[in-house]
């Protein structure tokens, strides 16, 4: 039990990741949009697409866990 719940803690981790990246690419978006304001769409639709990527590999991390707690 003990080593199932070490090892979702492991896995909830990726959760750090999964943020530091979406602020790096919040932060280069909003450069971006300060620097060119006309490209504002395009870069907008990248940065969610960017975002969703990132938050997905967090939901599989979120979802490790509750796996391994189970067992």
């Amino acid at each position: 039990m003990s080593l199932g719940v070490l090892a979702a803690g492991i896995a909830v981790l990726s959760g750090i990741g999964a943020g530091i990246g979406i602020g790096v690419a919040t932060g280069k978006a909003v450069e971006a949009v300060s620097r060119q304001p006309e490209a504002q769409g395009k870069i907008m639709t990248f940065l969610i697409l960017g975002a969703a990527l990132c938050e997905t590999t967090a939901i599989y991390g979120l979802v490790m866990a509750f796996m391994l707690m189970n067992k």
